[in-house]
């Protein structure tokens, strides 16, 4: 079926769908490059910023316009917030266990719900409040194996990339407005400070190809299509999607490099994706017995 005969509802799964695929290969991306943390940094990003100026002027030589870039205020704060989770998540990918990253990153549809009820009177249901709990639970138990493990700030920049992150998905709902390349805009801070952390002595990556190839097409599609699906759904249902990451990321890294999980991470990670594929069940039947 074409996109354009989509339902809007539709239109945002598919967008939010694919960018979760594109999203759980960001972490093995990173690890099969090999380099030290802000090399990492402002490749990935140098290498998104540019791709982001190859299509702008693709789509001005198709078009004859320029595609809107930045909406307004909305998106100057939505562009902050993406480039603060950038660096977050890089950090967290560099001092603690990828388990720990991708589910405790998972907190985000519940950071999305509490944030739209306080700023945009989207008051979450019962069910919500309850799944919340078990989150609560869930990433309570990987941090405190990051305590015990040495990963506590790895840990906290993995909960700080999840807040910041539904922030911005709540700025793009909030707006409705287009925001799909303010994700990719937002990368130029990001490699204007890695870029001033690697200049004396240059950058340290053992395969290079594999975090262009992550910076360059795997993160434009990402980005573009999780921040452009606030516009159909709801900043809960977007921040289920990049749930896609927590199930995925964790195995894609298992099969290559033959990392095993903490027992507790497991335990934890279990709980806050059981408790999310419930709520997203148990609220996908309430929908389909409402009247229409």
């Amino acid at each position: 079926m074409p996109l354009p005969h989509l339902s809007d509802h539709r239109k945002g799964l598919l967008l939010t769908a694919v960018g979760g695929l594109a999203l759980s290969m960001d972490i093995p991306l990173v690890r099969l490059a090999d380099g030290e943390i802000w090399s990492i940094l402002t490749a990935r990003s140098v290498a998104t910023v540019l791709a982001t100026f190859v299509i702008l002027i693709a789509m001005r030589l198709f078009s004859g316009r320029w595609p809107l870039l930045v909406p307004g205020r909305p998106g100057l704060l939505a562009g902050l917030l993406y480039c603060l989770s950038s660096v977050t998540f890089v950090l967290a990918v560099f001092n603690t266990a990828t388990a720990n990253v991708v589910f405790i990153v998972a907190f985000n549809p519940m950071f999305g719900a509490l944030l739209s009820w306080l700023f945009l009177k989207e008051k979450p249901q019962p069910v919500t409040l309850i799944t919340m709990l078990f989150m609560f639970f869930g990433v309570g138990l990987i941090v405190r194996e990051g305590l015990s493990s040495g990963h506590a700030f790895g840990d906290a920049m993995a909960l700080l990339s999840a807040l910041v992150l539904a922030a911005a998905i709540t700025v793009g709902r909030a707006s409705r407005r287009e925001m799909g390349f303010v994700p990719l805009l937002a990368a130029i801070l990001p490699a204007a400070l890695g870029l001033a952390q690697v200049l004396p002595s240059g950058l340290s990556i053992t395969h290079p190809v594999w975090i262009v190839f992550n910076g360059a097409i795997m993160m434009p599609v990402a980005f573009w299509c999780l921040a452009t699906g606030p516009r159909y759904l709801s900043a809960p249902e977007v921040g289920m999607f990049y749930l896609l990451e927590t199930v995925l990321a964790p195995i894609w890294v298992w099969l290559i490099f033959a990392e095993t999980p903490a027992t507790m991470t497991l335990v934890g990670g279990a709980i806050l994706v059981a408790a999310i594929a419930a709520h997203s069940v148990w609220m996908a039947k309430g929908k389909s017995v409402q009247p229409a």
